[in-house]
């Protein structure tokens, strides 16, 4: 078996939300490169442009297309879908990325942001998947189902809140909704499975992270002595929506360097 025949996505059309930039910017390249045609969408079009002309640059065998979509509202979610279906009549693949985070000390976290981030983080989220279930539906098969990949947080794996209270409950919430979806779904030949990354460096964690040397700080604490890198992200878009995957359903993978699993200090262990 070879690897394009595990992990090869030639023929499959991907809708990546929050495609731009980050995570989903990590994603539709390692989806591209395994010959899968990519929209990549986010509110605005012209960072989807822009990612989409770097990542076509890199002279893969797929191709990016930039897509203007907006999941935090009712209105947007049906547009998005609307100008989807123009486009074309099949989705095979469909990346939950879209988010945000709000940071503010216990106590002092305000009211709004509790709604703010999860009408997009997990009602958007679940809304935009019920929307696509047709698209998704009639392009999978009892050999080759249809996949969703939603991505959660280590956050909302472990007692983390660091400030960003709403942003880890609402990833608690994406990793129980992928496996109520993933039972439900799974006879109409849809696998749905979810990312728990920790820290990687993107805009949404530019505040902590920074460049290198933040990079380098951050790393330190994270049990395999680093942040992640595009490829962590690449690879586990490619084993989940690729032949190699399409027995995975109901699973949240711990894109985290072992953060998941770090309990703290060993009790009966020597100083």
């Amino acid at each position: 078996m070879t690897p394009d025949y595990l992990f090869g996505l030639s023929g499959k059309t991907v809708l990546v939300t929050g495609g731009a930039t980050g995570i989903g910017r990590m994603a539709a390249t390692g989806l591209v490169a395994a010959g899968a045609t990519v929209f990549i969408a986010s509110r605005k079009l012209e960072n989807c442009q822009a990612a989409a002309d770097d990542i076509n640059a890199m002279g893969l065998s797929g191709r990016a297309h930039a897509f203007s979509g907006d999941v935090a509202t009712q209105e947007g979610i049906e547009r998005l879908v609307d100008d989807l279906k123009a486009r074309t009549n099949q989705l095979h693949i469909l990346m939950n990325n879209a988010g945000r985070t709000w940071g503010a000390p216990l106590g002092q976290f305000p009211y709004d942001a509790w709604e703010k981030v999860m009408s997009l983080n997990v009602t958007g989220m679940f809304q935009l998947t019920q929307s696509l279930l047709g698209l998704l539906e009639n392009s999978s098969t009892l050999d080759d189902p249809a996949r969703v990949v939603n991505v959660g947080s280590v956050m909302g794996e472990i007692p983390m809140g660091d400030g960003a209270y709403s942003y880890a409950m609402s990833k608690s919430a994406v990793h129980q909704m992928t496996r109520i979806l993933a039972k439900e779904l799974a006879d109409r030949h849809i696998t749905v499975n979810a990312l728990a990354p920790g820290p990687f460096q993107s805009g949404m964690t530019a505040f902590a992270i920074g460049q290198d040397t933040g990079a380098d700080r951050v790393g330190k604490r994270v049990p395999a002595g680093r942040v992640g890198r595009p490829e962590d992200i690449a690879a586990c878009l490619q084993f989940l929506c690729g032949r190699g995957g399409s027995y995975i359903t109901g699973a949240v993978i711990p894109v985290s360097g072992g953060i998941n699993v770090a309990t703290g200090p060993s009790i009966f262990g020597e100083d």
